[in-house]
Order: C-alpha cells, then structure tokens, then sequence
C-alpha cells in the first residue's frame, strides 16, 4: 500500500483514483467502527458516507497530523458521538468516550482484528492432527499431558505437532508478526 504521506499529498491534489482507492478500502471497516456506537446499520453507513464526503471536499484544510487511518476513524467515532448527542440517545457519552479510549484504539483494534485472522488462517492450513493439537494448547488451554491422555499420543508427540504449528504460523506471518511466536 502507498505510505500515509503520498496518499494524503495525492488526495490533497485532488485525485480521484486514489481517494476511490481509500474510500473501498476504508467504508467497510469504518461502517463497523461506527456501529459499536450506533446499532443502526443504516445510520452508521450515512455517517460514514458522509465523511468520506467531507475528507473530499476539505481535503485541502484537513491537518493529517495523525496517520491518515487515525484521522479516519477518530473523525468516524466523533461523528458517531455527535450522532448520538443530536439523537438524545439514552446511551452515556461519557462511557462512550471512556470505553473508546481504552478499548477501541482504532488502529490497535484493526491490527489486532488482522492478526487473528492471519493466525486463523495459518492455523487451518495445518494438518489436521497438528491443528487439533494446536488448539487444544492455545484455545482450551489444556497441558500438554492432558492433550497426551485425551488422545492417546506421548507428550513427546505433543510437544512436536506444538513446535510444528508454531514454525508453520511463524512463517505465514512473516516478518511483521515474527516476534509474537
């Protein structure tokens, strides 16, 4: 993907190209973020329509001092908050404010929803015996002598499907994740 910098430079010249590129790549995941505030899809899909809306038409003025998917989705989560401030929802801004500060980093969250889904296809690409293994380690959290007894294999055995998982997920990951494994 071009870097933050070229993408906001060519946006603020006004191509098109590029802001439809940032507008499907973005509309989808911002359309989620927003509807953690707002349970209406519909609402959420306007709110958000109309940011990339306003990002086009004052693209010039915007100050990106974050990144541009930081700008995003702290733009998405203020308008979600004003949408509920003009709805007089019975809902809390304060805990709103509060709950998405400490739990929905937008950027943090995105990464971290890309990672499970890399290890999640990593790990159903592991043989099935490896895979049952591997999850009974990491999702049931059992011990590799209770995975031993249930299925009847050494721990020995255990501990090599593990280590093979591990290398396997390793190297889907690449070297972005490499330090988590």
């Amino acid at each position: 993907m071009i870097d933050d910098i070229l993408w906001i430079r060519l946006i603020q010249s006004g191509n098109q190209v590029v802001f439809e590129h940032l507008y499907r790549s973005y509309f989808t995941p911002l359309c989620r973020f927003i509807s953690l505030y707002i349970e209406n899809k519909t609402e959420a899909e306007e709110i958000t329509a109309e940011l990339f809306i306003y990002v086009w038409e004052h693209r010039e003025n915007i100050d990106f001092s974050l990144s541009l998917k930081s700008y995003l989705f702290q733009s998405a989560k203020n308008r979600a908050l004003n949408y509920l401030r003009n709805k007089k929802q019975k809902v809390s801004i304060d805990i709103l404010k509060e709950n998405s500060d400490e739990h929905y980093n937008s950027e943090e969250e995105l990464e971290f929803k890309e990672l499970q889904n890399l290890i999640k296809e990593a790990v159903c690409q592991l043989p099935t015996k490896c895979q049952t293994i591997f999850k009974k380690s990491r999702e049931e959290h059992k011990s590799n002598q209770e995975i031993a007894d249930e299925m009847n294999i050494s721990i020995k055995t255990v501990e090599a499907h593990i280590t093979a998982a591990l290398k396997s997920i390793r190297k889907k990951l690449g070297e972005k994740y490499y330090y988590l494994f």
